[in-house]
């Protein structure tokens, strides 16, 4: 069995009736998860969608010096108590929001907590840097584990409190995993009634993908050939995705360099990057690849990481 067929048998369920959160966002109170939380509340309400705002805490093993160190409040439900706080500060940043809010206090690691949130969430949307402290750990490990093991995409938002503008840019490669982000990102450039660009790279000659010695002209000539082949492979992917997301406008590139080097290049033109995850085994998490997490390090745009879900379009495809 192929590695990518392997891949496939290990695509995470979607059931629209388990995914009674919607919208989710982790919050700390932080500068850029006030950011995070303004963002996802933009997005639940162009979807018409429930927002879910979470937060965190850890419980810490309690040592205690003699029995006159013992607190007169268990330090588990101080911390509880203070996550509370920091949800009324999401509430009222959130007054005028037109839609449901629900507000959640979980215990445990700010990874697996929000992990597991992700079963029952559409999206995830984190910022790219937390605070960190009680509420468990800072969202900048958050941000670089969480799209790793999310059940759902994941929105990893900088901090740059501007409105971006622009087309949804998606990394396609032709792979299951890049099919399904370019179906979420055409979703995100319909309901924000922008373009869609797909684009996909070509290694440059030096790169070590064309390995046998050639001529130089020779091998500017394979180039070349390689370079239509992706093109003509583009242009099937564009009229796929048009096929099952109509009404908006679609465009590919194919642009020379490294994949994750074009993608951050595309951050200057673009107001959302989407990428795909690869799958991990039986876990039916997401592993992320290469590309994925080169892409959430230092980005100055929001990036959308999409796992394996199950859909059978790309199935089909």
């Amino acid at each position: 069995m192929s590695t990518e067929a392997h891949l496939e048998q290990n695509t995470i369920p979607v059931d629209p009736a388990t995914r009674d959160l919607g919208v989710a966002v982790g919050f700390d109170g932080s500068p850029n998860s006030e950011v995070a939380l303004a963002y996802a509340a933009g997005i639940a309400a162009r979807r018409g969608s429930k927002l879910s705002v979470i937060t965190t805490y850890r419980a810490p093993l309690p040592v205690y010096a003699n029995y006159a160190s013992l607190g007169a409040e268990p330090e588990d439900e101080a911390r509880k108590l203070i996550a509370g706080y920091v949800l009324e500060g999401a509430a009222s940043r959130l007054a005028e929001h037109p839609g449901e809010v629900s507000y959640l206090t979980i215990e445990g690691d700010s990874v697996g907590a929000l992990a597991e949130a992700s079963a029952r969430a559409h999206l995830m949307v984190v910022g790219a840097r937390g605070r960190g402290g009680f509420l468990g750990l800072v969202l900048g490990s958050v941000s670089t584990a969480l799209p790793a093991h999310a059940q759902c995409p994941t929105v990893v938002v900088p901090a740059v409190a501007e409105r971006f503008t622009g087309p949804v840019v998606v990394g396609v490669d032709g792979s299951p995993h890049s099919r399904r982000a370019a179906l979420h990102a055409a979703r995100e450039a319909a309901d924000r009634g922008t373009s869609l660009v797909l684009l996909t790279a070509q290694q440059r000659p030096d790169s070590g993908e064309y390995w046998f010695p050639l001529r130089p002209r020779d091998a500017q000539e394979l180039v070349d050939r390689r370079r239509a082949d992706l093109e003509a492979d583009l242009a099937a992917e564009v009229a796929w995705v048009t096929e099952h997301v109509p009404g908006i406008e679609i465009s590919g590139e194919v642009q020379e360099g490294a994949a994750a080097a074009i993608l951050h290049d595309a951050e200057a033109v673009a107001q959302l990057i989407v990428v795909g995850s690869h799958g991990r085994g039986a876990l039916r998490s997401a592993l992320l690849g290469s590309v994925s997490r080169a892409i959430l390090h230092g980005a100055e745009r929001p990036v959308m990481v999409v796992p394996p879900l199950q859909d059978d379009r790309v199935e089909r495809a």
